[in-house]
């Protein structure tokens, strides 16, 4: 049954028409790159939920398992700053990961106070059984755009980032 006025709510593969329904609100949002870059963080979280759901793994948490494959034992400040994320994410995180037998801890004996952590066998499964659904979000996250515009928008996206980093509550350890 139609109801009388309201539009039909477009199907997620519908472009939107441009010029068809003038919205300000939408119009002023759209306008401010932190919305634009806050909707596009909720998209990638989306895409990759539905092409790794075979983990129930998060972006952040196949990334920290990325760092760890490659810097094995890192401790949880190491791991933080590699990724910018917060200490109270980071431990989040860690624990979730352990939990899911996908990292091992320990404490680190140069330090009693931390802990290392170590992408297990597991892990590693885990990662390689994940990529070729990790990349297929990545892909589907930039196919609206040419190949020539994918990498003009990394380049861009790469220089905020870089620009920024240091306003960040959990900036990156090394820039680029």
């Amino acid at each position: 049954m139609a109801t009388e006025g309201k539009e039909p709510k477009p199907q997620r593969s519908q472009k939107r028409p441009s010029g068809a329904h003038f919205d300000p609100i939408q119009q002023v949002l759209w306008a401010r790159p932190g919305f634009l870059v806050r909707r596009l963080n909720q998209i990638h979280y989306a895409l990759f939920a539905e092409e790794c759901k075979t983990y129930s793994m998060t972006p952040v948490q196949f990334g920290v398992l990325t760092a760890l494959s490659l810097n094995p034992w890192l401790d949880q400040t190491a791991i933080g700053s590699e990724l910018g994320l917060d200490r109270t994410t980071t431990a989040d995180v860690l624990k979730r990961l352990e939990e899911k037998k996908l990292i091992e801890r320990r404490i680190n004996p140069a330090d009693r106070r931390s802990r290392q952590s170590m992408i297990t066998e597991e892990g590693y499964h885990a990662m390689k059984s994940l990529h070729e659904s990790m990349m297929a979000a990545q892909q589907r996250l930039m196919a609206p755009l040419s190949a020539r515009n994918q990498e003009i928008f990394l380049k861009l996206l790469s220089t905020l980032v870089d620009g920024n980093n240091e306003y960040s509550r959990a900036p990156t350890r090394a820039a680029l």
